[in-house]
């Protein structure tokens, strides 16, 4: 006598046979595209820090300075022209760094979910709960990179809902074995 698997229902996809995962979901790979669109804005974020590199140290120069004759006026302690330009190359060289981590993250993320990993999806939505706090501090300082980063949180809000859709979640539940 042989035993037959029991039959699991995992969404509109079709039965697999045992041992193999049914195909990936139409929702699946809208969140992984969306990642890949994602890590291109970082990407294209990194460049534009570098191509405006001088025009960002310029405008760190001028609110060391600014900031220097406010001290001073108190009688605080300013910062040297040496330590001005330094705080001014190390700006760019964070942006750049933060830049690289975000598009890193964003082609893990895209990876890992791609192979339908529980766990990135995970990680995936703790992220995106980081990006909505840069968000909210975004709002706080009202600059023009608010743009920017609100593009970038509605990229991973649409990854975040096409994740954690019924398909997906059928698709990426671990499978009992």
């Amino acid at each position: 006598m042989t035993f037959q698997p029991y039959p699991t229902e995992s969404g509109n996809n079709a039965m697999a046979s045992p041992g193999q995962r049914p195909a990936q979901p139409q929702s699946l790979r809208n969140a992984v595209r969306l990642m890949w669109v994602g890590a291109a804005l970082a990407l294209i974020g990194v460049i534009v820090t570098l191509a405006f590199s001088s025009k960002i140290k310029s405008a760190v120069t001028k609110a060391a300075v600014k900031a220097n004759a406010t001290r001073r006026s108190q009688g605080k302690s300013v910062l040297t022209t040496s330590q001005i330009h330094s705080v001014a190359s190390v700006t760019v060289i964070l942006l750049v760094i933060v830049g690289i981590i975000a598009l890193l993250l964003w082609v893990w993320m895209a990876w890992a979910n791609n192979k339908g990993s529980n766990w990135a999806r995970i990680v995936a939505t703790v992220l995106f709960g980081l990006n909505t706090i840069s968000l909210l501090l975004e709002v706080g300082r009202a600059s023009i990179t608010i743009i920017v980063v609100a593009i970038g949180w509605l990229v991973g809000l649409g990854a975040i809902v096409f994740l954690w859709r019924k398909d997906t979640t059928a698709y990426v539940r671990p499978q009992v074995r």
